[in-house]
């Protein structure tokens, strides 16, 4: 297993993965969708299936002397990985932003503030695109864009949501800084990790268990 993710690493990464890592710092721009992140993280995703495609990674792998369950499994923690690089750093831009923003330009109109909540609500929307992504493509490995087209979709009714949500009465708590409804925002928080985390580990046994039927 570690040498399979080594190889993912070392062979199948595209430039975009470490390039919206940097998207984190979106959250210092006022009056923004902050939700759109994440998104771009399942595009990242996508570049890296599909230049796995395109240079016959998968054919590849599974000639090593490898379990093939585990080829899915190896590319799910890899975006996994970077997943969680990116919520972590755009909970690093969170605080510095309440630090040393004046509370009038912490409240976003175009979306979800940027606080804790706002990374549950994140984990959420990278856990919905993994269980639509990977189960779809490692059904049919040569199919990238049908996949993403889907998983994307499901993205964005689930950011619409999200965003409809923070303006219901409500939800008033969720969009005002950390200091104040500390609770209910880190409740937010670890529910939509442990989403992710349920999400994450259904999307990785749906597709081993059907890229092992896969005739290459």
């Amino acid at each position: 297993m570690k040498a399979l993710i080594k190889k993912e690493f070392s062979l199948c990464l595209h430039p975009t993965a470490f390039v919206f890592l940097t998207f984190a710092a979106l959250v210092f721009v006022p009056n923004y969708p902050y939700e759109v992140i994440f998104f771009f993280s399942g595009l990242s995703i996508f570049f890296i299936s599909l230049s796995a495609r395109e240079n016959g990674d998968l054919a590849f792998t599974c000639s090593l002397p490898v379990k093939k369950r585990n080829v899915p499994l190896a590319r799910i923690i890899v975006a996994a990985t970077f997943q969680c690089a990116l919520l972590f750093l755009t909970a690093i831009c969170i605080v510095i932003k309440q630090a040393s923003f004046p509370e009038a330009l912490l409240v976003n109109q175009a979306g979800n503030s940027a606080n804790l909540a706002f990374c549950g609500f994140g984990a959420l929307v990278l856990g919905a695109f993994n269980l639509a992504f990977f189960p779809l493509h490692f059904l049919r490995p040569n199919t990238v864009g049908v996949p993403f087209i889907i998983s994307s979709a499901a993205q964005f009714v689930l950011i619409g949501l999200l965003i409809l949500i923070r303006h219901l009465p409500f939800a008033a708590p969720l969009a005002t800084p950390d200091f104040a409804d500390y609770g209910i925002k880190l409740a937010v928080l670890l529910g939509g990790l442990c989403l992710y985390f349920l999400m994450t580990s259904l999307a990785a046994y749906l597709s081993m268990k059907r890229f092992e039927k896969v005739d290459l």
